[in-house]
């Protein structure tokens, strides 16, 4: 192999999450830049470097110089360091107090950094809360640099080697070498997989205790996932030694002691025509459990409100929303005056929120105590301007409180309220649900609005659909679709596919729904960019950032919302400055998702904000969600996707003015009835499919939804 040394001029890319590296190397007494490329997590510009390798002609790129093994050390000269302290590696330094640290100390500016910080008070423009910043964030990077380098030696990226620094600090290595699979439970993103690759890196036997009691709860956290509450304790054993690779009998031996440990339940419940063993994580448990019990006690709790004359009220709401309403529309307002939890069901335009917004006009005659809430944003926000009142998030009606990590309402502190409506309810997950209706009070009354026919909640559980089918709780199933509404063709598509019928796709040139067949993948994705660009922005002048959302089955593939987003970045936002992370680039103008709860930052998954600001000095992205700033480190950067095209299960509970969507065969696996309903339902005023009639007709005869094992329905008979 052959030897190189130099200092690192310039990051051409990095790859956070697995450390690929491509950049210029300043060799001395060379003219020209080399170019090297190979794994070199957290390598800077400014960087001593001393690496072998070969050197190989890329067929686009020219010469390249492959390295397989490399070495750094602190940047000597003052060039070189200037370099190094401008690249944004320690928060609080930028190119500014880089050029003006490197002015005042010269060649000793990083020794003065890393033993007498207080000297950079004598900088123009530092002052003592920019040197602590400085402080910690030096001895922090020494502290990961090392963790990085531990994590490379077993295989593992090293975009975790902050996340995992910050939870167990200094101990962080020692904490790894005794049990690599804490970091599956403690550290968010890194899976059974990743601690398995270290532990069997270091030796760790494959049938050792840690590693099955590991592998079962990462079996079950797979498991919920994909919308599993609980599981059948046969197929289960199978499905975890098969993973494993571990016999049956250890898996069931450590079932027994997990379940000893409060860390699982098992339980019996009736299932297909057996009474046979499920088991459930502890939490999941829980939160089913207290679904059940909480619905039980506010549906028999009494009431403080005073009786009315139901006639009457339906009477007087009609007059003064100017209309009559339909005989089951008086039925459910009925209910709702006298049923503690009632559910109200049905698809776009069978008159759910002209039913929402007359009962509360009639309860508003009764009480001030009224709460609306809806699971998203988005949803919260449309409820309020359906009823013209304030409605709130779940997540923040509840108050999330970041110092206990959990809500502040609960049982013991409930809400105020005689009446809370809760909008877009088939979104919501066992555990949400089970946080709300315990928060609820006693004497208020609770009404669940949703359609069952939309996907499933991204969470596990299918609550509103099993409170349903328990014909425990009043429910009003809307199915007939009013005058306004159907002249839409949205909705009545959207009510065919429901019905398993084929939309109707031969509509005139002013209708509300397109489809444009298009049968290679390439076409689609061509014909998607030119719709969103050009062609709707003219002909119904609509913003392309703000107005249309391409909604996607899938995550690959040429029309996924991975290379749908790169394509659509590129062209809509082609010269914004940024960051690059984890093979992204995130850059200033960006639309960008929120793909986890977040609660200290108040911003929750589904949420959709662009990006204003990013700053490398002081390693922070400013976005914008619905008029609030929200600061993430680059660290966070893995809670943030691209939001050009996103996921239908992700934009659940959102609406757009325009939704674009690709239905091609290509995306097979996720061709189903629900799925292509819920992506139509999303559009206000525009739809357009893009793609084959044979893929819309695969989605809309699929029926085939898939099963969640929960035990509410159960639990509630």
């Amino acid at each position: 192999m052959e030897q190189l040394y130099g200092y690192i001029e310039k990051i051409v890319y990095s790859n956070y999450e697995n450390g690929f590296t491509v950049a210029r190397l300043k060799e001395p007494r060379k003219y020209d830049l080399t170019c090297i490329v190979g794994t070199m997590p957290g390598i800077q510009p400014g960087e001593t470097v001393s690496c072998s390798g070969n050197w190989k002609v890329d067929p686009v790129h020219g010469g390249q110089f492959q390295v397989k093994e490399y070495h750094t050390a602190a940047p000597s000269t003052v060039v070189g360091i200037e370099k190094y302290l401008a690249s944004g590696l320690i928060r609080g330094i930028g190119p500014v107090y880089a050029k003006k640290i490197v002015k005042a100390f010269g060649a000793d500016a990083l020794d003065i950094i890393e033993d007498s910080p207080e000297r950079l008070l004598g900088v123009p423009g530092i002052g003592p809360k920019r040197v602590d910043t400085i402080r910690e964030h030096w001895n922090e990077q020494k502290a990961v640099r090392d963790v990085m380098v531990f994590l490379q030696s077993y295989g593992v990226s090293p975009i975790y080697a902050q996340k995992i620094y910050r939870k167990y600090g200094e101990d962080c290595i020692e904490k790894v070498n005794t049990n690599p699979y804490l970091l599956a439970r403690d550290i968010r993103g890194i899976g059974f997989q990743t601690a398995d690759t270290i532990a069997k890196n270091m030796d760790i036997p494959h049938d050792s205790a840690h590693r099955i009691e590991a592998g079962i709860e990462h079996v079950l956290s797979e498991l919920s996932s994909n919308g599993h509450v609980c599981y059948p304790v046969d197929d289960f054993v199978v499905r975890a030694a098969e993973i494993l690779g571990v016999d049956e009998q250890a898996i069931r031996f450590q079932i027994g002691l997990l379940e000893k440990e409060q860390r699982i339940v098992t339980g019996h419940m009736p299932y297909g025509g057996d009474n046979i063993a499920f088991i459930w994580l502890k939490g999941l448990h829980v939160a089913e459990s207290g679904v059940s019990n909480h619905v039980t006690r506010i549906r028999y709790a009494p009431t403080m409100l005073r009786n009315i004359d139901i006639t009457k009220a339906v009477e007087w709401v009609e007059g003064e929303l100017s209309f009559d309403l339909a005989s089951h529309q008086k039925d459910a307002v009925a209910q709702a005056m006298t049923s503690k939890v009632q559910i109200i069901t049905g698809g776009p335009g069978t008159g759910k929120s002209t039913i929402t917004k007359a009962i509360l006009m009639i309860y508003q005659k009764l009480t001030d105590d009224i709460l609306l809430a809806a699971p998203t944003g988005r949803a919260a926000k449309r409820l309020e301007e359906i009823t013209g009142a304030k409605a709130s998030t779940i997540h923040s009606l509840l108050e999330y409180d970041f110092s206990i990590m959990g809500f502040k309402k609960n049982h013991s502190n409930p809400l105020n309220c005689d009446l809370l409506i809760v909008d877009e309810a088939s979104m919501i997950d066992t555990t949400l649900m089970y946080h709300l209706l315990k928060s609820v009070p006693d004497r208020a009354r609770v009404i669940f609005v949703g359609d069952i026919n939309q996907l499933p909640s991204i969470g596990p559980g299918n609550v509103l659909k099993d409170m349903i089918l328990s014909m425990k709780i009043p429910t009003t199933t809307l199915t007939e679709i009013f005058r306004q509404a159907a002249g839409s063709h949205i909705v009545t598509n959207a009510h065919r596919i429901n019905m398993g019928v084929l939309p109707e796709l031969n509509t005139s040139h002013d209708s509300d729904f397109f489809f444009i067949e298009k049968f290679r993948p390439e076409d689609v994705l061509s014909t998607i960019v030119g719709l969103i660009t050009k062609r709707l922005p003219k002909r119904y002048g609509l913003s392309p950032l703000n107005d249309i959302q391409v909604l996607t089955p899938m995550k690959r593939g040429i029309i996924g919302t991975e290379n749908l987003n790169i394509a659509l970045q590129k062209i809509m936002n082609p010269r914004g400055h940024g960051i690059s992370r984890g093979g992204k680039d995130f850059l200033v103008g960006d639309k960008i998702m929120q793909i986890r709860n977040n609660y200290n930052k108040e911003v929750f998954n589904g949420d959709i904000g662009q990006i204003k600001d990013v700053d490398t000095a002081e390693q922070h992205v400013i976005v914008e969600f619905d008029g609030k700033d929200i600061e993430y480190t680059f660290a966070e950067l893995d809670e943030l996707l691209h939001a050009y095209a996103v996921s239908v299960h992700k934009y659940q509970g959102s609406e757009c003015p325009c939704i674009i969507m690709p239905v091609h065969t290509t995306h097979y696996k996720m061709l189903c009835r629900n799925l292509l309903y819920t992506g139509v339902t999303r559009g206000k005023k525009l739809v357009v499919l893009v793609g084959t009639t044979k893929a819309l007709s695969t989605a809309v005869r699929n029926d085939d939804v898939k099963q969640r094992h929960t035990g509410l329905l159960h639990a509630l008979s």
